[in-house]
């Protein structure tokens, strides 16, 4: 093992034992270096690499502290490390997302409060007639967002949160290749928050995967299907409902 990792190694030790918890100061360097048997220098790296992750948080002239450990900190790392991926990688991603955000949406039907159902369709009621491509993205990002903080659950909203950065380019590219994405787009945001309002957890789950897998079989086609053979299935939407392979489909 190298230094560098036997220092993060140890200092996650203390973290997880106990001797250190969140908000507090670690010991000054020299005092720590010579408590856990290791060198100054190798130490000073070891908090440089957590400190990236935010397990610790280095105040200039004040000292080294823990963070909050909260999830929403530390996996907010996680969108440093998918945004290097790109292409038939962002696949992979999406597969976890139609995972995660159908759960989440389903939690939400049953725990989001009235305000915050309120909220949602106040959040669509005031996106414009027309909007950009660079509106429509932020407004759905928030719209996502919203819904995973209504599940109640803060670490699928930070794991969701965090596969936002190869999923937007995903979207933006299906912007601004694809006609009536904005209306199908809106249309099932809406019949989302109506499932959620109506407390029905199934049919929430239901178009979330219908919405999420939608963008994964128009970016698989997109790509030539190069990802490999595993394939989503889009669950049938309410009648009159155009299917992805129908000429529907939506940014998700």
């Amino acid at each position: 093992m190298a230094v560098t990792d036997e220092a993060i190694t140890k200092i996650k030790e203390m973290i997880v034992s106990g001797d250190l918890g969140p908000g507090n100061r670690l010991p000054r360097e020299a005092d720590l270096a010579e408590r856990l048997g290791l060198s100054r220098n190798s130490l000073r790296e070891a908090v440089k690499a957590l400190s990236l992750i935010h397990v610790l948080d280095v105040r200039q002239g004040d000292g080294t502290y823990v963070t909050s450990l909260e999830p929403s900190l530390l996996m907010g790392a996680m969108e440093f490390v998918v945004d290097f991926h790109q292409d038939d990688t962002v696949l992979h991603f999406l597969e976890v997302r139609r995972i995660l955000e159908p759960a989440a949406t389903a939690m939400a039907a049953l725990r989001m409060s009235d305000d915050g159902v309120a909220d949602l369709y106040r959040h669509l009621d005031a996106i414009a007639d027309a909007p950009t491509i660079d509106e429509l993205v932020a407004a759905d990002l928030e719209f996502h967002r919203k819904i995973a903080d209504g599940s109640g659950n803060n670490v699928i909203g930070s794991l969701l949160d965090g596969l936002s950065g190869p999923t937007q380019r995903a979207r933006v590219w299906r912007g601004l290749t694809q006609t009536g994405a904005v209306e199908r787009t809106m249309a099932e945001h809406r019949a989302i928050v109506d499932a959620i309002a109506a407390r029905e957890p199934d049919v929430a789950r239901s178009w979330s995967t219908v919405h999420i897998a939608g963008i994964e079989l128009w970016l698989r086609e997109a790509l030539g299907d190069r990802a490999g053979s595993s394939r989503a299935t889009v669950p049938p939407g309410p009648p009159g409902y155009a299917s992805e392979r129908e000429g529907g489909g939506v940014p998700a």
